[in-house]
């Protein structure tokens, strides 16, 4: 009887050591699950927040790359218009240079029609003077013919005078075609560099971001 009460004392030990140890054991258990869910759902704030972060990046950067193609869109279109500048000017340089060129063929022409009339009437003259026997006729038509080399002289200084002024202004209007021809071509390099210049730096943003991340 001894025996069997010691050994029901020590099988009851047993199972309430047993007892204590599982529910020792449920209760680290649960503990260790609260502490899984506390990191969980730290872990899962700490994602959302960082998505957030992403999120108000990546709008950013899409207003970044946004103003960047509407700059670019602005320069190509201020590019073409100033092309279409030029153009207009070279159009209307070379309409000027036709006119200048006209005006001195007609110049030319009518010098030339002056100076065959005056030398007509130089040869007439000089018919009629040595037609003439009387005197006074004689000293009349030696007036008239010194009378008319004067206006002759006058008047090929006048017209040459002209063409050189005309030449001067069609030199001047060569010089400034070649002038614009110049700040076009400077204009297109810029274009170009800024054109260039704001891709790299488009480039460069996007590397920025992709080494960040």
């Amino acid at each position: 009887n001894c025996i069997t009460v010691i050994l029901l004392t020590f099988q009851t030990n047993i199972l309430t050591e047993l007892k204590n140890w599982k529910l020792n054991l449920i209760k680290h258990h649960k503990l260790q699950m609260k502490q899984e869910r506390e990191k969980h759902a730290a872990h899962v704030k700490q994602l959302q927040n960082e998505m957030e972060n992403l999120k108000e990046l990546l709008h950013t950067y899409e207003i970044s790359i946004s103003r960047k193609d509407e700059v670019i869109t602005n320069l190509t279109q201020a590019l073409e218009k100033q092309k279409e500048r030029v153009e207009l000017m070279r159009k209307f340089t070379l309409w000027r240079i036709q006119h200048i060129r006209t005006k001195q063929e007609e110049y030319a022409n009518n010098l030339a029609d002056r100076h065959f009339r005056t030398t007509l009437m130089r040869k007439v003259w000089a018919a009629w003077r040595s037609a003439s026997e009387v005197k006074w006729k004689d000293k009349v038509a030696r007036a008239c013919q010194l009378r008319a080399e004067d206006v002759c002289v006058q008047l090929t200084s006048d017209y040459e005078a002209k063409i050189a002024e005309l030449t001067a202004t069609l030199e001047q209007r060569k010089a400034e075609i070649l002038r614009l021809h110049n700040e076009r071509d400077q204009y297109e390099d810029t274009m170009k560099k800024a054109f260039m210049r704001g891709v790299c730096a488009l480039n460069l943003e996007a590397m920025t971001m992709f080494q960040s991340k």
